[in-house]
């Protein structure tokens, strides 16, 4: 009986693992086939005049320098608005707030307003701080508006990662004679920043790609320089993408393909550098 039961036991853990391996695969798959196929199609077209050059002759020809600029400073923009704010707020809900109705109320606004369309964030922003603000459509603009909709995300994640930390970490350091900013400082925050950084990247990574919003705020249609201020409005790669696959015709598919194949790695290259500094901070980690 007992050999019986450990038998149909390690049946159905097995039938468990290969259902959760077919459903990781039917996941995986279709994403590696695109960015594949992506890479085949958009491949010919990378050059180093692809990269560096100025585009032309309606955008058919040249290259797309100004989009990859205008993307680096719109989520440079955004992380330097949203990152110091985003974690700031996650180090008052999860260390100073009292767990209350408000603070309820403040988590459950954070998490809806996650879930908002980007679109409606763009309009938010162009009635904010392109017209009421008069920032015009420029670069600040994007940036602002990309920064409160990354907000969301970069606290709710930096919150669980400051709650993830051992309450005993807190309790030793205060009985040490540390003060409260000096235990978040100097103990809370480097062992949550593995997971701050987490959350900091899937907020840039969700701005770096967008286009309803900075098509209302900052984006340029044709713009072949680059932004000399934030003040300045500047293309960028979303947009571009959008722009030359369905406003410009007889567009090459390469040219098509091949920006939204540097898009990919601008993104994988975000990535890169967040798996790196996060897998540092993971190894100094003492739990």
């Amino acid at each position: 009986m007992k050999r019986t039961f450990s038998l149909n036991r390690h049946l159905v853990q097995r039938l468990g693992f290969g259902l959760i391996t077919l459903i990781a695969l039917g996941t995986v798959i279709p994403i590696v086939m695109v960015v594949i196929y992506i890479a085949v199609e958009g491949g010919p077209a990378i050059s180093w005049e692809f990269i560096t050059g100025f585009p032309r002759e309606g955008m058919r020809q040249g290259g797309i320098l100004p989009a990859i600029i205008g993307t680096f400073y719109l989520t440079l923009g955004t992380a330097v608005f949203s990152v110091p704010l985003g974690v700031a707020a996650a180090i008052y809900l999860s260390e100073y707030a009292q767990d209350n109705w408000l603070t309820r109320l403040i988590r459950i606004a954070i998490i809806n307003l996650a879930g908002i369309p980007s679109v409606v964030y763009g309009l938010f922003g162009l009635g904010l701080f392109v017209l009421f603000l008069r920032f015009g459509t420029s670069i600040l603009s994007a940036s602002l508006t990309l920064s409160i909709m990354t907000l969301p995300v970069i606290i709710s994640t930096a919150e669980e990662s400051l709650r993830s930390v051992p309450q005993a970490f807190r309790t030793v350091s205060i009985s040490l004679g540390a003060t409260r900013w000096q235990t978040i400082r100097r103990i809370v925050l480097p062992e949550a920043l593995p997971g701050i950084i987490t959350g900091v990247i899937l907020g840039l990574e969700r701005a770096a790609g967008e286009t309803a919003p900075i098509l209302f705020t900052g984006a340029a249609f044709f713009l072949p320089r680059l932004p000399g201020s934030p003040f300045d409005a500047t293309m960028a790669l979303p947009y571009h993408l959008f722009v030359i696959s369905t406003q410009v015709p007889e567009m090459p598919f390469q040219i098509q393909y091949g920006t939204a194949l540097v898009l990919i790695a601008f993104v994988l290259g975000m990535n890169l550098v967040a798996t790196v500094i996060r897998s540092r901070a993971r190894a100094r980690r003492q739990w």
